[in-house]
């Protein structure tokens, strides 16, 4: 069998990371391990409607990427104390692939005097405590495997970029399960920063590797990746699952409730009620917001003449708290 090759890198764009995995998958007849760090962003899972998981608001305030993944499972935080691993490999159907490609991080670890171990379906963990979750997906006779390993990351960040909005959500997208986490960190007997762990790791796996850089080919076919899909909101947002949505909140002009449903990332069937006073016939408002994109701005503008509709409502406070 073909040797496997390593790769790593220093860009830590989320875009470019994740159109890597799907080019060296699809676009390529190798077999890799990569070990790579993302700048601060929330990878939610293909099956997953980003607006449901995500607090959009949060990550667009703080710069916080959101970017779909290829794999299913539940949305995960990354930031610079966070270290991501992707095995590409030959696929067998039957074997337990998530217990085979975690064994050489569970025996570095193990190494460095931490009690890590394999739990549940694809989870590593330290006294019960999470500090890998893992996900796979199948391509023409390879698999693909990816995993997380906090080692020191903002926690609080994963918290907040997480939570989800007031929206009262009914989706059939696949939901988060929100596990008890913790930094490896935590547990060294030894001073250590996450390059250092990066570097330990890459030396374990270069002894069943061979080294390989990107050439200038696979960034530019890479790029493509990331500007026809990786950065696009289709995929990100758009391809979430359809989902109704209700939110209800009291302002000193009234009770507003708004009603609708979200497919490929906007707006459809909005119907708004409340106590409050009209001038014009709500559904003049109701007609502006159908077939909008679900993201701030976009809601902003189209609530822009909102007095019009509803006497003393401010579209920045509606949407202040629709999106908090």
């Amino acid at each position: 069998m073909e040797k496997f090759k390593f790769i790593t890198h220093d860009i830590r764009d989320a875009y470019f990371n994740l159109a890597s995995e799907e080019y060296l998958l699809k676009h390529t007849d190798g077999f890799y391990f990569y070990l790579w760090i993302n700048n601060p962003a929330v990878i939610v899972g293909v099956n997953q409607n980003t607006i449901e998981e995500v607090n959009l608001k949060h990550t667009e305030a703080h710069h916080v990427k959101v970017v779909r993944r290829l794999t299913g499972g539940g949305a995960v935080y990354h930031d610079g104390g966070n270290l991501c691993y992707t095995v590409i490999a030959p696929y067998t159907e039957g074997e337990n692939y998530y217990k085979k490609f975690t064994a050489p991080v569970i025996e570095y670890l193990n190494e460095l005097g931490v009690k890590a171990e394999f739990s549940g379906r694809n989870d590593v963990v330290i006294n019960g405590k999470k500090i890998s979750g893992n996900a796979q997906t199948v391509y023409n006779g390879k698999i693909m495997h990816h995993g997380t390993l906090l080692f020191n990351a903002n926690l609080d960040g994963l918290k907040n970029a997480l939570i989800p909005n007031k929206l009262k959500m009914q989706s059939k997208g696949i939901k988060s399960i929100r596990a008890r986490v913790t930094n490896v960190k935590d547990y060294l007997n030894c001073d250590m920063n996450i390059m250092e762990f990066k570097k330990g790791l890459e030396n374990k796996l270069l002894q069943f590797c061979e080294p390989y850089e990107f050439s200038e080919s696979d960034k530019s076919k890479i790029s493509a990746l990331v500007v026809d899909k990786y950065s696009t909101y289709e995929w990100n947002v758009g391809y979430s699952p359809k989902s109704e949505n209700s939110f209800t909140e009291k302002f000193e002009f009234g009770i507003i409730k708004i009603n609708f449903d979200t497919k490929d990332g906007c707006m459809q069937n909005v119907k708004i009620s409340g106590d409050f006073f009209s001038k014009k016939d709500v559904s003049g408002l109701e007609q502006k917001l159908n077939g909008v994109r679900f993201e701030k701005n976009a809601v902003l503008e189209s609530l822009e003449n909102i007095q019009e509709y509803i006497q003393g409502a401010e579209a920045k406070g509606i949407i202040d708290a629709i999106f908090s």
